[in-house]
């Protein structure tokens, strides 16, 4: 998903949200850049340096931190407004934390829609009578296209079944969506749209003549096709085809697949492998960063591909670099025409990565691996305490960050919080995690019956000592409270597999709140076999420096006989 741009701080490919990268994608969707701007709120609400930055080029806010949007001071907000619809699609609720606070957002919205093929959580844990939609969407077996794994292979499927009763594919819904936004005309330009519905190939396509950055445009519709029709001609450890239409491929070409798919580069299974030629799925480490830092290059030495002609480091191929090369006239004409002026990731020819590959060199440079990031706010990572916490002793030893007046739009709470010491009151760590037999929010795999059988309750896993200190023996149902005044009821599994003082809880389940059965606001027959507290309607506030990313992993609880 990560790959197709759906963070709120990058366009496709990870281009980021650069002019040049604005650039680059409404060259290849063959939109006038300014219509595009155009879509925008004309508000600049960033600073670099001493000029302002437009909103187009600024980070939105992420997923994890929506609820923000909506509660947050609008003042506080560097944006023209809070949120006011939301819709959720393919996404569970009950796997992001501060549950209390979801509720109060959920019900604060002008309008709340649930794309997917089960009703999820969202459905049932606000009290909304209102402005609340359920788009049924079909699963991936009532469509068909490619899908990505995360080796960074790439497969075709076809459609198993048609999609039951009013069930659409995603495609077909984002098209819907479009032509009631106003701009299904620009959205498809270059995919053909039958009925309702985009031709898959066509998506494929569009993917393919932009994402350059990661080599996600060898992989064409065709390609991918013969390899779903030959898979008896892979070899199961190398992934490599032996002969047959597809001879010398990596199965689903894992990206980078080099180049335009008639170059048929084989994908690269693995990455930063200098012991096999580049064209044959070697790779070296990339120059992301630039040649020098400090002082001191930041290039490889002595390391390079089997069969490249630089043999040392070199930086990213840019045209500039090949004509410096001598290489330019390697180029075909129409090459040097969509090549000028441009580099390895915004060439849309594909000739600078073909020239480059022809070569022995990675088109995106040979660098040394990067240990310093000097980017981040701990450029070496180091500890540094949670906030909430049991182990005060260690707050002043291994202090969190500063709170921050804006991060990704919204203002981020870290020493605040911390500074407060909460461990008398909750004195036992409390950790989430998975299960085996649940996925995600749960609400598919609960609702399948041989999957529920195994584990019908939610459940705290807490140790015997612990158990013993509160009166609880194994099975019976308690009361998990977290510091932000949450609390769930569940069941207690009494076992050794959990230290003293920790506690652990899944977070797969959903449909209860803070004790509450809510299996009644389900759509008639839509509700899981299982039913179960989410974990995350304890899970306190806390968000990564750099990503946004929840804090699911440490929080502070006690636990209590219900």
């Amino acid at each position: 998903a990560t790959d197709l741009g759906v963070l709120s701080n990058t366009l496709p490919g990870y281009y980021g949200l650069a002019p040049g990268s604005w650039a680059h994608w409404a060259r290849v969707w063959g939109l006038d850049l300014d219509w595009v701007k155009g879509q925008f709120d004309s508000g600049s609400y960033e600073k670099k340096g001493d000029k302002d930055v437009h909103v187009m080029n600024t980070k939105g806010i992420p997923v994890s931190r929506w609820i923000d949007g909506v509660l947050e001071d609008k003042a506080n907000i560097a944006q023209k407004d809070n949120v006011r619809a939301m819709i959720f699609w393919g996404h569970a609720p009950n796997s992001q934390t501060r549950g209390t606070e979801m509720k109060k957002a959920m019900e604060k919205l002008d309008m709340l829609v649930i794309v997917d093929p089960y009703p999820t959580v969202s459905a049932v844990m606000h009290d909304r009578t209102d402005g609340v939609y359920l788009l049924p969407a079909a699963t991936q077996f009532e469509t068909y296209g490619s899908v990505t794994a995360s080796n960074r292979s790439i497969q075709w499927r076809d459609t198993v079944i048609d999609p039951l009763f009013e069930s659409l594919p995603d495609h077909t819904i984002m098209y819907k969506l479009a032509k009631k936004l106003g701009f299904a005309d620009q959205y498809t330009k270059n995919i053909e749209v039958k009925g309702e519905e985009p031709v898959i190939e066509d998506i494929t396509r569009e993917i393919n003549s932009g994402m350059w950055t990661i080599g996600y445009t060898g992989q064409s519709p065709e390609r991918l096709k013969t390899h779903q029709q030959n898979w008896g001609t892979f070899d199961f450890t190398s992934l490599k085809a032996e002969g047959g239409p597809a001879d010398g491929d990596f199965y689903g070409m894992p990206w980078p697949s080099w180049g335009t798919p008639e170059m048929k580069h084989p994908g690269t299974p693995n990455l930063y492998d200098p012991s096999s030629p580049v064209a044959d799925g070697g790779l070296t480490f990339r120059a992301r960063f630039g040649v020098e830092r400090d002082g001191v290059s930041l290039l490889a030495d002595g390391s390079y591909s089997v069969g490249s002609d630089i043999k040392d480091g070199y930086p990213e191929f840019s045209a500039d670099v090949l004509k410096k090369l001598g290489w330019w006239d390697d180029l075909t004409d129409d090459e040097k025409t969509l090549a000028e002026g441009k580099n390895w990731k915004t060439d849309l020819s594909g000739g600078i990565q073909r020239v480059a590959i022809k070569h022995g060199c990675a088109p995106f440079g040979n660098a040394k691996a990067r240990a310093v990031v000097w980017t981040f706010p701990d450029p070496v990572p180091i500890h540094r305490e949670p906030l909430y916490t049991t182990r005060r002793d260690l707050v002043e030893k291994y202090p969190t960050y500063e709170d921050r007046k804006s991060f990704w739009r919204l203002p981020t709470r870290y020493g605040s919080i911390q500074a407060k010491d909460y461990s008398n009151e909750f004195p036992i760590i409390l950790t989430t995690g998975r299960l085996v037999e649940y996925e995600g929010g749960g609400d598919e795999t609960r609702s399948n019956p041989w999957l529920a059988e195994l584990q019908q309750d939610m459940f705290v896993e807490m140790h015997p000592r612990d158990a013993n200190n509160a009166g609880v023996r194994d099975g019976d149902d308690v009361w998990v409270e977290t510091p932000e005044g949450a609390k769930i009821k569940v069941k207690a599994l009494v076992t050794r597999r959990v230290s003293s003082g920790v506690a652990f809880t899944p977070f797969h389940f959903g449909g209860h709140f803070q004790g509450k059965d809510l299996r009644d606001k389900y759509p008639a027959g839509a509700d899981p076999f299982v039913l179960g507290e989410a974990c995350n309607t304890a899970m306190t506030y806390g968000y990564d420096s750099v990503t946004q990313m929840q804090e699911s992993k440490c929080s502070i609880c006690r636990i209590s006989k219900a």
